[in-house]
């Protein structure tokens, strides 16, 4: 990599979802009658939890996403003011070939040394791929074909 080449981007925190008010009764409901049914267990501490684990689902389900900036500097990659050095990157890969049909988004993956969640996709442009790729290759990275966590299709369906 040419050491006063970068490459940065932006792109949103996650994809943004519209719910509509069904969205939220069913949250409603759903939080009212288990925390009924776990006081009635004597459980209250279960309770509060669920109580408040559908106030914060609420919220966050409200929540505008933030735009988040990327860059790839001869420093390694960073995403927003947290920079992940390439020597703690263990391997990379870029999915491309969107087709909305098939539900595949442009994505750059990284595996990184983080113990919590190593590896994280970060949307892209698609004719971006090429470019990354090539200065992932360039740093001496391997490529380690990677798809998305099947938790996360799984809460896209449920509307998160």
């Amino acid at each position: 990599m040419n050491p006063n080449q970068k490459l940065s981007w932006s792109a949103l925190e996650y994809e943004e979802k519209e719910r509509s008010s069904d969205w939220f009764w069913a949250l409603g409901i759903i939080v009212v009658t288990s925390s009924i049914a776990a006081i009635i267990f004597g459980n209250y501490f279960f309770a509060t939890l669920l109580i408040l684990s559908g106030v914060l689902l609420g919220f966050f389900a409200v929540k505008k996403p933030d735009m988040v900036f990327y860059e790839l500097s001869e420093k390694g990659l960073q995403i927003r003011d947290r920079i992940y050095p390439y020597e703690n990157i263990k391997s990379f890969w870029v999915q491309v070939g969107a087709s909305p049909e098939a539900n595949i988004k442009p994505l750059f993956f990284i595996h990184t040394e983080r113990i919590f969640m190593p590896i994280i996709s970060i949307p892209i442009h698609e004719d971006m791929a090429e470019e990354i790729h090539s200065i992932m290759l360039d740093q001496n990275i391997p490529e380690v074909e990677m798809r998305e966590h099947p938790s996360e299709k799984i809460m896209e369906v449920l509307g998160f």
